[in-house]
């Protein structure tokens, strides 16, 4: 009876689970898309115009997807590397999500996409675009009375839809065809009395989504179309009192996508020349260093949620205004300090230093002291959760528990040689090609492997030559087993990132896995719930057919003698 009551129990646990995965992994995906940053409600308040412009217009030439590597090839882009010899170049670095989206947010607003509120996961349609709550760069320039304008997708139009922009292009192509329309529009705007103005230039993202990804020949033949289209752009500029600004906001992984922490999505292009600008290669900046750096070529206010470093050393200043900027900067990190030190509910001291770094390590110090206090539960729930089943297991010592694990140890040798060797998928959300999509791929690799790692202790201990029940018993505990494992990341990023996304963003190597885990699960306590039945049901078969077909016929009839 003791038996049975596990067996009926284990039972019931599967639906439950996989109900409660269901929940679980869709819940998360929603409020992962749905982040808002500490500050969307309390955005600091912008302080004042830095006056003094460097140049007569700024025009940001923003090459979507276009990674460092592809950039630096004269063969590929030659009029890029003919004005990097004669501009203020440097590598940017980014940070995770590396989407379009929180990119062009941080470049705009000088802030990280934990702060500056953009949609970590873009925009999931043109309907629901998430307009700007932080200041951003487009802002300044209209309380400075100067004029803006923006040619490319469709999204900027929503999310600079209350950030002063005069004039707009906006298409919802992405590939050569679209960026010749969006020059096209762009091109009189470079003579005319505009002081701000985007150039948004896609298809090279187009080549790596749509087109093979940067290791496929048509990557380098859009880089190539994309560097004619700004040596155009700059052909209708004076560099003597315009300044470009070429950078790019992510950068893909070989086989295409973006959107992980893969350190070769995280690193762009940055090249300043013309007015206001002091050559040479500088080597490293962020991409929070633009926005400050705009403002002060432009003479506008510092947006109020910049993070980031004025890069002065670029600039033509003058003896007057470096210690101007760096008193604006004083000013602007302290309001936003005590804003996000307010709204995160945390404490931290600035130390003495340079006023941006101290600034910043003093924001990450009153983060991870409230991520320090909730993770202690966290952790020790979560190493509970883990050890304990582990310990059981060893206390047991039992030959059976050795062929459930080797079923399941099966299961995930099978769904990750397919997901990562066969598919070449890296384990972020750069592989990522829809939610729909992630669930179905998911769902059928879960399925097959739980099934074919099923026969593994099913034929290992004969349970078709057992008893319904004794087969019931190893298909329930392989499946339990495999289940336990796939908790173990899902415990990890639990103890990393909670339940779900709330305050802060995540670590996104351990939630996509997570997350990943997760969806298994649901399959897998499905499907397992169909073998535990099976298990019993082909056991009798089994016994059946040896009965029938092959006892009776070595083993002789009764006889009356």
């Amino acid at each position: 009876m003791k038996t049975y009551r596990w067996i009926i129990l284990g039972i019931l646990g599967l639906p439950l689970l996989a109900i409660g995965a269901f929940f679980w992994a869709t819940n998360l995906m929603a409020d992962a898309q749905a982040y808002r940053s500490p500050l969307a409600d309390t955005p600091p308040a912008p302080g004042e115009a830095l006056g003094s412009p460097l140049s007569r217009r700024v025009v940001i030439v923003l090459i979507d997807a276009l990674r460092y590597d592809t950039s630096l090839k004269p063969e590929v882009m030659p009029f890029l590397n003919e004005l990097r010899t004669q501009a203020a170049a440097a590598t940017m670095h980014s940070r995770p999500p590396s989407f379009s989206a929180p990119g062009w947010n941080t470049i705009l607003s000088g802030a990280w996409p934990e702060i500056n509120d953009s949609q970590p996961f873009n925009p999931p349609d043109f309907d629901h675009v998430r307009a700007f709550t932080q200041d951003d760069i487009f802002a300044a320039a209209e309380r400075a009375g100067l004029r803006a304008a923006v040619s490319g997708y469709a999204w900027f139009e929503g999310m600079l839809l209350n950030s002063g922009v005069d004039a707009g292009f906006y298409t919802r192509g992405e590939d050569a065809a679209a960026d010749r329309l969006v020059v096209d529009a762009a091109l009189p705007w470079l003579t005319e009395n505009y002081q701000l103005i985007l150039i948004h230039i896609d298809q090279v993202d187009y080549a790596g989504h749509h087109e093979g990804g940067p290791r496929d020949p048509r990557w380098d033949a859009a880089a190539r179309r994309a560097d004619a289209l700004l040596g155009e752009i700059v052909s209708h500029l004076d560099l003597e009192q315009d300044t470009v600004i070429l950078l790019s906001d992510h950068g893909q992984i070989e086989r295409g996508g973006h959107g992980g922490p893969e350190p070769v999505t995280l690193v762009e292009p940055f090249v300043l020349a013309g007015a206001g600008a002091v050559p040479g290669n500088y080597g490293d900046v962020n991409m929070v260093d633009v926005a400050p750096t705009v403002a002060i070529l432009l003479g506008t206010s510092i947006p109020a949620s910049n993070q980031g470093h004025a890069l002065t050393d670029m600039l033509t200043l003058s003896p007057e205004q470096e210690p101007a900027i760096q008193e604006a900067l004083k000013v602007q990190q302290g309001q936003l300090f005590a804003a996000y030190t307010t709204a995160i509910h945390s404490t931290a001291r600035i130390e003495s230093g340079e006023v941006v770094s101290a600034t910043q390590a003093a924001m990450e110090q009153a983060r991870a002291g409230r991520l320090g206090r909730e993770r202690v539960w966290r952790n020790v729930l979560a190493a509970f959760l883990a050890f304990t089943p582990a310990y059981l297991f060893y206390l047991r010592k039992d030959r059976k528990v050795l062929w459930l694990a080797a079923g399941a140890l099966f299961y995930l040798a099978i769904f990750n040689f397919r997901y990562a060797i066969l598919d070449g998928r890296s384990y972020s959300l750069a592989s990522v090609e829809g939610e729909t999509w992630l669930i179905v791929y998911t769902a059928t690799t879960a399925a097959v492997g739980v099934i074919l790692g099923w026969f593994i202790p099913m034929i290992g201990l004969r349970a078709f030559r057992r008893s319904p029940r004794a087969a019931a018993e190893i298909s329930l505990g392989y499946v339990w087993f495999t289940l336990y494992l796939l908790a173990l990341p899902v415990l990890l990023s639990f103890a990393l990132n909670g339940v779900t996304v709330t305050w802060t963003l995540p670590e996104f190597y351990t939630l996509y896995i997570g997350l990943l885990s997760i969806i298994q699960s649901l399959i897998v306590a499905a499907v397992g719930l169909l073998l535990v039945g099976a298990s019993a049901s082909v056991g009798q078969i089994y016994r059946f057919v040896l009965r029938r077909f092959v006892l009776h016929r070595f083993v002789p009839p009764e006889t009356n003698d």
